[in-house]
C-alpha cells in the first residue's frame, strides 16, 4: 500500500486544480497559475511566520493550513483539530478504521521515519522550524488523535503541533522524615561493612541507593507504572484500552512487543522515560479528553514485552524497567495465571511491593457464567501463598481486579484504581520503600542471628587465667616465696646451721648434679597452652555473630596470637624474677640483734668456761654453763621465731609476683588478642545498630 500523507495530496491539488465552467483554455491556465502563485504565497507565510515562533493563521479556528488541505477538501477540519496543540491521526480502534495484520490503526506508520522521529525534516520543506518543538511537547512524545470524521482509506503521518500552553516546572521527589532517616541508615551501614563483607553482598544495598538518590531529582508529580505480563496475556490490548487509541501492537505473533513502550497523560515526564531508557520514537501520547486527563494526571504507563518470551534481551528489558518503576500493574490471563514462572521469579520476591502492585485478570469474556469469580479466588489464593498482601477491607496491599480489554468490561474500575493511586503522589517513595525492605530482609542473615553475642568478663578473666598459668604465674609467686623465706632464714639463723649449709651447698655443687623438675606427660607446654587460650576466647567471642563478623573476630584473634608466647617469655623473665633482695620487714634487725645475742652468749660462757678448767679463773661452772645454754637454746629458738614470723611476708610477697606476672601476661594478651576482638565485636554492634534503623526496629537481637 502507498501512503499519501498531507503534503501530497496539498502538491496534487495544487498543481492538477480541476477545470472551472464558463472560462476558456486561456483563461483556466491563467486562473490555474493564479490560484497557485495565491497558494505558494500562503505556504510561505506560514513557514515564516513557524520561523519567527508565532502559531500560523492556519492554525486559528476557521482556517486550514497547507498540511490540513486534503482534510477541508474531504470532509471538512475536525472540530477538536484546531487550537488543541495536538495532532491528528487517521484511523484507530475508536474511529471504526480497520487496523492491519499487527494490529496498527491504518492511520499509523510505524516503519516510517517520520512517525519515530517529529523532528525529521520535510524533503520538499527543508528544516522543520524549532518551534514546533518548543512548548509543551519538550519531552519528546509524539501526540496521537484519533478523529471519527477522517475518511477510512486515508492515512496520515503524524506529526506534533505547536502548542500554546506553556510547561509547568517540575517539582522533585521529596521523602518523608523517617524514609530518609533509613536510607542515611542503609548508607552508613554499607560504608561500616565493605571492609568485612564482599561487594555482592551489598550490590542490591548500594542499587537501592543510587535508584533512591536517582528517583529523589526527579519529578515527584509522575508515577511509572508498568504493565507486565506473559504471553497472550493481553497486556497490550489493555495498554491501549487505557490510552483510548491503538498504540502498543498487537496480534497473535509471539513474541508481539519488542520494546518498551511510554504514555504520558501530562508533560514533564521526560527525565522520567529518559531514566527507563525508552527512545523518542517509542513514547506516545493517549486519546486527548478533558476527563482522562484530570483522571490520570501524572501517570506515565509502560508497556513491557513479554516476561516469559523466548528471546533473551526482551526478558532484561522486562528486568531492567521494573526494578526503575514506581508500580506495576500485572496482566494474566484465565489460562496461565497460575504460572510457576509468574509467582516464582516475580510476584513471590515481590511480595513486600503489594502496596504498588496491581493485578489484573484480563479476558474473563472467555469465562462463562461464575467461572471469573472462581478464577479470581483462586488468584487470589496464590497471591496469598505467595506473601501479597491483597488490599482488601481498607488494609494496605496490592489490587486484584478482573475485566475484559477486549470488551472494556472492568477498564472502568481499573482507570479509578489507578486515577486514585496516582493521586495520592505515593508510589516513588513506598517503591523506594519496598525496595529498602527487600534489601534490609536480604542483608539479614550477616547482621542478626536473633542470638546474644559478645565476650562476657568470665571469659576474659579465664582468658587471663590460661595466660597466667602458661607463663608460670602461680609457680613464679610460690619461687618468691621460697625466696623469701630462704632469706630470712639465713638472716635470723645461727651461725653454726649457716655454716653447714654453706658447706653442704659445697659438697652439692662439687658433684656436678642438679636438681631436675620433671614435668607430667599430661601437663601441657606453655605455647600450646597459649594457643589453647587464644583458640577458647576467639569461639566465645564469635560464637551467636553472623558467619562474617564471626570470621572477622577469629581472624583477629588469629592475627594477635602470633608472637604471643615469646612475650609473655619475656614478661614473665621481667616481671616474674624480683629485681634486687627482697624487701626485710620492720623486726628484721631486731631479730639479728636476737640472733647475734645468743651466739655472744654461747660464745662468752665457753670462754669462761675453758678459762676455769685452765685455771686462770676461779672454779664457777654454773654461771659460764648458763649462758652457754642460753645460748644455744635461744639461737635456735630466735631461729625458728623468725620463721613463723616470717611466713606471712613471705607469701604476701609470693602473691605479689603472682599478682604483676598475672597483670603483666593478662596486659599483652590484652593488647594483643581481646583489644582487636572488642574492636571487632564494637563495629559489630555500631552496624547492627544501623540495620535497626534501617529496619525500622529500635533494637535487632543478635
Amino acid at each position: 500500500m502507498t501512503d499519501v500523507t498531507d503534503h501530497d495530496h496539498h502538491d496534487a491539488s495544487a498543481e492538477n486544480p480541476p477545470p472551472r465552467e464558463g472560462l476558456s483554455g486561456s483563461d483556466t491556465a491563467e486562473e490555474q497559475k493564479k490560484q497557485k502563485k495565491e497558494r505558494r504565497a500562503e505556504q510561505k507565510e506560514s513557514e515564516e511566520q513557524h520561523t519567527a515562533g508565532e502559531a500560523p493563521e492556519s492554525d486559528a479556528p476557521g482556517k486550514a493550513s497547507s498540511a490540513d488541505t486534503d482534510t477541508d477538501t474531504d470532509g471538512g477540519a475536525d472540530g477538536n483539530g484546531s487550537g488543541d496543540g495536538h495532532a491528528r491521526v487517521a484511523g484507530g480502534a475508536e474511529s471504526g478504521v480497520p487496523a492491519d495484520h499487527k494490529g496498527v490503526p491504518k492511520g499509523i506508520r510505524t516503519d516510517d521515519p517520520r512517525t519515530d522521529d517529529p523532528r525529521t525534516d520535510d524533503p520538499r520543506t527543508g528544516p522543520r522550524p524549532e518551534s514546533e518543538y518548543s512548548g509543551a511537547w519538550d519531552d519528546g512524545l509524539i501526540a496521537r488523535r484519533v478523529s471519527e470524521t477522517d475518511p477510512p482509506a486515508r492515512e496520515t503521518v503524524v506529526e506534533p503541533r505547536v502548542s500554546s500552553s506553556v510547561s509547568q516546572p517540575v517539582m522533585p521527589l521529596a521523602y518523608d522524615g523517617p524514609l530518609r532517616s533509613r536510607l542515611d541508615a542503609l548508607r552508613e551501614l554499607v560504608g561500616l561493612s565493605r571492609t568485612r563483607l564482599d561487594s555482592r553482598t551489598l550490590a542490591e544495598a548500594g542499587r537501592v541507593l543510587d535508584e533512591a538518590a536517582a528517583r529523589r531529582t526527579l519529578s515527584g508529580q509522575h508515577t511509572v507504572v508498568a504493565i507486565a505480563g506473559a504471553t497472550g496475556s493481553g497486556k497490550s490490548q489493555l495498554f491501549n484500552a487505557l490510552a483510548g487509541v491503538a498504540i502498543s501492537e498487537t496480534g497473535v505473533r509471539r513474541p508481539t512487543t519488542a520494546m518498551p513502550i511510554a504514555c504520558s497523560w501530562s508533560d514533564g515526564a521526560g527525565t522520567l522515560i529518559d531514566r527507563l531508557g525508552i527512545p523518542g520514537r517509542l513514547r506516545r501520547r493517549p486519546l486527548q479528553s478533558a476527563e482522562a486527563e484530570a483522571q490520570l494526571r501524572g501517570l506515565v504507563l509502560v508497556d513491557l514485552p513479554d516476561h516469559d518470551s523466548a528471546a533473551v534481551q526482551h526478558r532484561e528489558q522486562v528486568d531492567r524497567v521494573l526494578a526503575l518503576v514506581d508500580a506495576v500493574i500485572w496482566v494474566v490471563d484465565p489460562e496461565k495465571y497460575a504460572d510457576a514462572v509468574l509467582h516464582e521469579r516475580y510476584l513471590r520476591p515481590m511480595a513486600g511491593h503489594a502496596e504498588v502492585m496491581f493485578v489484573v485478570l484480563n479476558q474473563v469474556d472467555r469465562l462463562p457464567g461464575e467461572a471469573a469469580d472462581q478464577v479470581l479466588d483462586d488468584l487470589r489464593r496464590l497471591l496469598d501463598e505467595d506473601g501479597i498482601a491483597l488490599g482488601e477491607y481498607g488494609e494496605p496491599g496490592a489490587t486484584v481486579l478482573a475485566l475484559s480489554a477486549l470488551t472494556g468490561d472492568g477498564i472502568g474500575e481499573l482507570r479509578e484504581a489507578l486515577g486514585q493511586f496516582v493521586g495520592e503522589r505515593g508510589a516513588a517513595a513506598r517503591r523506594i520503600s519496598a525496595d529498602l525492605d527487600a534489601a534490609a530482609w536480604q542483608l539479614r542473615p550477616v547482621y542478626a542471628t536473633g542470638r546474644r553475642a559478645g565476650l562476657s568478663e568470665r571469659a576474659r578473666d579465664e582468658f587471663s587465667d590460661r595466660l597466667a598459668d602458661a607463663v608460670g604465674a602461680t609457680a613464679a609467686g610460690q619461687a618468691a616465696e621460697r625466696v623469701w623465706l630462704r632469706n630470712a632464714n639465713r638472716a635470723c639463723g645461727t651461725p653454726w646451721l649457716r655454716l653447714w649449709r654453706w658447706c653442704q651447698d659445697r659438697r652439692e655443687s662439687s658433684t656436678g648434679r642438679f636438681a631436675v623438675s620433671e614435668q607430667p606427660d599430661e601437663e601441657a607446654t606453655a605455647r600450646q597452652r597459649v594457643e589453647q587460650a587464644v583458640r577458647t576466647v576467639a569461639e566465645r567471642a564469635s560464637a551467636g555473630l553472623p558467619a562474617p563478623w564471626a570470621l572477622a573476630v577469629r581472624e583477629a584473634a588469629v592475627r594477635g596470637a602470633q608472637g604471643l608466647p615469646e612475650a609473655l617469655d619475656q614478661l614473665a623473665t621481667r616481671a616474674g624474677t624480683p629485681s634486687g633482695r627482697p624487701p626485710r620487714p620492720g623486726w628484721w634487725p631486731v631479730a639479728v640483734l636476737a640472733q647475734a645475742s645468743m651466739t655472744v652468749l654461747q660464745i662468752v660462757g665457753g670462754l669462761w668456761l675453758v678459762a676455769q678448767i685452765v685455771g686462770v679463773m676461779a672454779p664457777n661452772l654454773g654461771v659460764p654453763v648458763l649462758l652457754m645454754s642460753v645460748g644455744i637454746v635461744g639461737g635456735p629458738g630466735v631461729e625458728w621465731s623468725c620463721r613463723l614470723a616470717a611466713r606471712g611476708p613471705a607469701r604476701r610477697y609470693g602473691l605479689e609476683a603472682e599478682r604483676r606476672l598475672r597483670e603483666a601476661a593478662a596486659g599483652c594478651g590484652r593488647a594483643r588478642v581481646l583489644d582487636p576482638v572488642a574492636a571487632e565485636l564494637l563495629r559489630y554492634r555500631e552496624v547492627r545498630e544501623q540495620y535497626g534503623r534501617v529496619t525500622g526496629a529500635r533494637a535487632v537481637v543478635g
